[in-house]
């Protein structure tokens, strides 16, 4: 166990035991900025839909840290609820027959319709990534962007080993041929 997984247990510990406030704006503060990052893979960008999901994971893992059993990292058991959090989003979206994730000529928050060689790389990322399968946008999102290695992400989406190394590989090569026809050649 790693210096940083001693200081969530003790994190983690001081809010089942005290119900310490502080301690859990500790936890948010420390994982808030991947959480956010993988609900924005996820919506295209959206940034107010994904604070709005990462803010009802946080919420959720506040309400059920004493059922944290350490069977993994503090990190795989958060990305599990927010990985809950949008599936239970995209069940939602889908029974009540909303619009798209993104809407035509709809841009994502941060691009304010200023182009800018970063701003359009990251917007055809996102639109490439809205190509993905919900599964892969999943897979590639929490192993390209948040690095996790295939295991933790199999633990987080409880899907087999083989099918998220799939999902994986497929995603990539689609989010490299679809770059590629934007001209993009790396």
């Amino acid at each position: 166990m790693n210096i940083i997984s001693l200081d969530d247990l003790t994190l983690i510990a001081q809010v089942i035991t005290d119900g310490s406030g502080r301690a859990f704006e500790r936890l948010v503060r420390k994982y808030q900025s991947p959480v956010r990052r993988f609900f924005l893979s996820q919506t295209g960008g959206d940034a107010m839909l994904s604070d709005d999901l990462a803010q009802e994971t946080f919420i959720k893992v506040y309400s059920s840290i004493s059922s944290f059993r350490q069977l993994s990292s503090f990190k795989t058991w958060l990305f599990r609820i927010a990985y809950n959090v949008w599936l239970d989003y995209l069940r939602k979206r889908r029974e009540s027959s909303l619009s798209p994730l993104m809407e035509e000529n709809a841009l994502p928050e941060w691009s304010n319709g200023q182009e800018s060689p970063d701003s359009m790389l990251s917007l055809d990322i996102n639109t490439a990534m809205g190509i993905l399968s919900d599964r892969e946008r999943t897979c590639v999102s929490l192993n390209v962007i948040e690095d996790l290695p295939v295991e933790t992400i199999v633990k987080i989406t409880e899907l087999p080993t083989g099918t998220v190394k799939s999902h994986i590989f497929r995603g990539k090569q689609k989010l490299a041929d679809y770059l590629k026809k934007q001209g993009y050649h790396g």
